[in-house]
């Protein structure tokens, strides 16, 4: 499997926040439930890392209505070994 950075923006004043909150939280996801949150320092977002097998499948973990403003994100880990050839992993 692959993982996966989920990044879901929402507006800066305390209704949206209130508002994604919510989402999240009534969806029982796992996923959702578990997000992290970046409001308390002034960046409205929130955070989910996921193992799933493609970029379609983490999206589907995210609420409807934010998943035209979300970000999914491919993570690798790289090794000393990887340095020597960086056309494999320069996108």
């Amino acid at each position: 499997m692959k993982k996966f950075l989920i990044e879901v923006p929402h507006g800066e004043d305390k209704q949206s926040c209130s508002y994604a909150i919510k989402v999240f939280l009534q969806t029982g996801s796992h996923f959702l439930t578990n997000a992290e949150w970046g409001c308390m320092d002034g960046d409205h977002k929130a955070w989910i890392l996921i193992e799933t097998d493609n970029k379609e499948e983490a999206m589907a973990i995210v609420p409807p209505v934010f998943r035209s403003t979300a970000k999914v994100v491919q993570l690798t880990q790289f090794s000393k070994d990887d340095i020597l050839n960086p056309d494999k992993y320069h996108a």
